[in-house]
């Protein structure tokens, strides 16, 4: 990949095309040394594309517990069709090359009850070994390592993984696993730092990345899948984008991901569908709010996965007689009484975003109208 110093300006004008045109957007100034690849990772080869593979055996509802051989037979039907692979190991093939240092980013902040599970993480990594990746170079990562502590993957993987987080908690106490040299720049509510900064692990050294978020509510953005994962789960200084009711998700979300090297590296997604968590996300501390699609959806664009995440998650909310992700008035807004939110599935503490996926689309970063996006459904009985 080509580099050469640049910053781009990035403003609401010149990118809202669908999306209806908006004046609180904030100005976002990216700083990166990189340019894209040709054929840059977000959104890929399958533009509008996506796989999603079922199965009542996936996850026994009454536990919670996978079962692993379902979930590898998912993911291999799931890779083949995506990719139209006669083999399991020729689909990893289109994607990876046994020279490439691979990064997985897993999402450990619903912890205990719906985060990366095991058996999709695994299996990605025996996969990639399978086609000649060395173990040594496939790294496991999430921004925290507190929650990495907690989710503990190493047990679960092949003896040699990698596991990675840049820093201890969410303090800004530790930017050594950033990139001072790669970062978007904005002032949101006059905060004293005002800069995300990628991970060093990300710009530095991986050379492709797979996503594996969840299918989970969020309270700031509506939902928390590939985009979010992806972006807010690779730079540093996120939190600070909503607070105070308010949130400039819509627009950061789609910025952060669609910056280099993240978005050429990032070359695969694969949405974690066994779990899910409709209220309360993107923390999953009680079962009240999980719920069991028992899906895994697969595919290269992000904002075309997403769009459908947004529908998932909306429909189990109102299942459940919980307002829409879409709920912007004010009367359902309260900011000042986090347990209420907790509590009560009719309030808010910010304004949700969930537009932040079509304003990604705006940006190159894959296809959001619903008539444009192609699901192939595949069911295992």
């Amino acid at each position: 990949m080509r580099r050469r110093s640049f910053v781009r300006l990035l403003t609401a004008t010149p990118f809202l095309r669908g999306v209806q045109a908006r004046s609180d957007i904030p100005a976002l100034r990216v700083v990166s040394s990189y340019t894209a690849a040709a054929a840059p990772g977000m959104p890929g080869p399958y533009p509008g594309r996506v796989i999603s593979v079922r199965s009542d055996r996936c996850v026994d509802t009454s536990t919670g517990a996978a079962n692993d051989a379902v979930v590898r037979e998912m993911l291999a039907q799931g890779m083949r069709a995506l990719t139209g692979a006669s083999t399991t190991a020729d689909a990893w093939r289109r994607f990876f090359e046994p020279s490439d240092i691979v990064g997985i980013k897993v999402n450990c902040g619903g912890y205990p009850h719906c985060v990366s599970a095991y058996e999709i993480v695994a299996d990605v990594v025996r996969q990639l070994m399978g086609i000649g990746v060395p173990v040594s170079h496939i790294y496991v990562y999430e921004r925290f390592q507190n929650q990495m502590d907690e989710v503990n993957y190493a047990p679960h993987l092949p003896g040699g993984a990698q596991i990675v987080a840049a820093e201890r908690a969410n303090r800004n106490v530790d930017n050594s696993g950033y990139d001072p040299a790669t970062y978007l720049e904005a002032d949101f509510f006059g905060e004293e730092d005002t800069r995300s900064n990628m991970m060093r692990l990300v710009s530095r050294l991986l050379t492709k990345i797979i996503n594996i978020p969840n299918m989970k509510d969020h309270g700031a953005t509506g939902v928390t899948g590939c985009l979010k994962n992806i972006a807010y789960g690779s730079f540093s200084n996120v939190a600070r984008t909503h607070q105070h009711g308010k949130s400039h998700t819509f627009s950061v979300v789609g910025a952060l991901a669609a910056m280099e090297p993240l978005r050429s590296r990032t070359v695969l997604q694969i949405l974690d569908g066994l779990r899910g968590v409709w209220h309360g996300g993107p923390f999953a501390r009680t079962t009240r709010y999980v719920f069991y699609p028992r899906q895994i959806m697969l595919g290269t664009d992000p904002v075309a996965i997403d769009r459908l995440l947004l529908d998932i998650i909306d429909t189990e909310r109102r299942a459940h007689g919980a307002i829409s992700i879409w709920d912007r008035s004010p009367r359902s807004l309260r900011m000042d009484d986090t347990r209420a939110r907790d509590a009560d599935p009719d309030v808010n503490i910010i304004i949700r975003e969930p537009g932040h996926v079509e304003y990604a689309s705006t940006l190159g970063l894959g296809v959001y109208d619903r008539a444009r996006i192609h699901v192939d459904n595949i069911d295992i009985a």
